[in-house]
């Protein structure tokens, strides 16, 4: 049997940019990308689990993991992205899923594997079945980033994708231990502004801790308390797969530290990794080297 700190699963994307200026840019993405890459760097055993067609195999190498700790399984159809911006500051957008990946099923997890997490870092709504959920909750502790329970894609207007509430949330947050949203998305969920009033209703639905990402600090909430950590980055060339590396940082982290530190490290992360785009591929000790210098309070 082969052990994991957290089993990551989800698409890469092949993500195709085009600016106001009309200045394309193509780039390997998905939060399985920015997850693996988050929670690798601070040391921690993970194993990448996403499906690819055959074509499009050179994907792989956005990975900043070991060869070993990917396992691709070949499928139909591979998940592609177009992005199309109408203003400097990329606040304006039209996003359309030209391709969606083949979705996974419980047995794309090898019975030899075991982990403390099975991370679902989907991108779309059908990413994963909720029987897929289920049956990996009695394996280890659930992840969820609700982002891939959310963003739906309209196939009958293009591949253009919309976001509506999750369908299921009340039966499928008791399976749930983490639950990732960013603001947005616990207003979709819950209906509530205040996102830390949201974070309380999403815990009492179910989910166990829930952390909730904002443009200015990264919440998370147990039942019982709630913590809190600025993001300090010094500029945003980076700021794609904010969401993906903060959540992976803290679950893993979690396995052995409080809220607090958990919270400390993954937002750290995050602020240092928004500096560069891509993945983070920085160290523990650069980690450790930014909290010295800028959370010093």
């Amino acid at each position: 049997m082969k052990h994991y700190s957290s089993v990551i699963i989800g698409h890469i994307t092949m993500d195709r940019n085009v600016d106001h200026l009309d200045n394309e840019i193509r780039s390997p993405g998905g939060a399985v990308i920015f997850s693996s890459a988050s929670a690798y760097a601070l040391g921690h055993n993970v194993l990448a689990v996403t499906k690819v067609a055959k074509p499009d195999q050179e994907r792989l190498s956005a990975f900043t993991l070991p060869e070993e700790n990917i396992l691709c399984i070949d499928c139909e159809s591979s998940s592609n992205m177009y992005n199309r911006y109408f203003t400097p500051d990329k606040e304006r957008r039209k996003c359309v899923c030209t391709s969606v990946g083949t979705s996974f099923e419980a047995e794309d997890i090898p019975e030899d594997v075991t982990a403390d997490i099975f991370h679902f870092a989907g991108l779309v709504y059908g990413d994963f079945t909720n029987d897929m959920i289920k049956a990996a909750s009695e394996r280890g502790k659930v992840a969820v980033d609700v982002q891939t329970c959310l963003r739906h894609v309209d196939l009958e207007d293009g591949g253009s994708m919309y976001f509506e509430d999750w369908k299921d949330k009340k039966e499928m947050l008791p399976y749930i231990y983490y639950l990732k949203t960013d603001a947005a998305e616990a207003e979709i969920l819950t209906g509530l502004e205040d996102r830390y009033e949201a974070a309380k209703l999403l815990h009492s639905w179910g989910a166990k801790e829930v952390v909730i990402t904002h443009n200015t600090e990264v919440i998370a909430y147990d039942g019982e308390k709630f913590c809190s950590c600025p993001i300090k980055s010094r500029n945003l060339s980076g700021r794609t797969g904010r969401g993906d590396t903060t959540f992976a940082a803290y679950i893993n982290e979690r396995l052995n530290h409080s809220m607090e530190e958990s919270l400390l490290y993954a937002t750290a992360t995050v602020s240092l990794k928004m500096e560069t785009p891509g993945p983070f591929r920085g160290t523990r000790a650069d980690v450790e080297n930014y909290i010295a210098e800028f959370y010093k309070d």
